[in-house]
């Protein structure tokens, strides 16, 4: 199965999310926050199994910042 994994940086960190299973992890580099959301993604379909596999709908938006 294709899943997506949103990266985002939190401090020394690499944090990835996949929005289909709602499943979180980390790395010290990308390449490790994918491989750990992997393994985690894995674990949890193990025991809660999808249905199908819904895919998000990505987008980006724009906001008026004052300052």
């Amino acid at each position: 199965m294709t899943f997506t994994a949103v990266i985002h940086k939190e401090g020394q960190w690499y944090v990835a999310e996949c929005p289909e299973a709602g499943t979180t992890s980390q790395g010290n580099t990308i390449e490790e926050a994918i491989e750990n959301l992997r393994e985690a993604t894995e674990v949890y379909l193990e025991e809660f199994p999808l249905k199908e596999n819904p895919r998000p709908i990505l987008t980006t938006f724009e906001v008026a910042v004052n300052g």
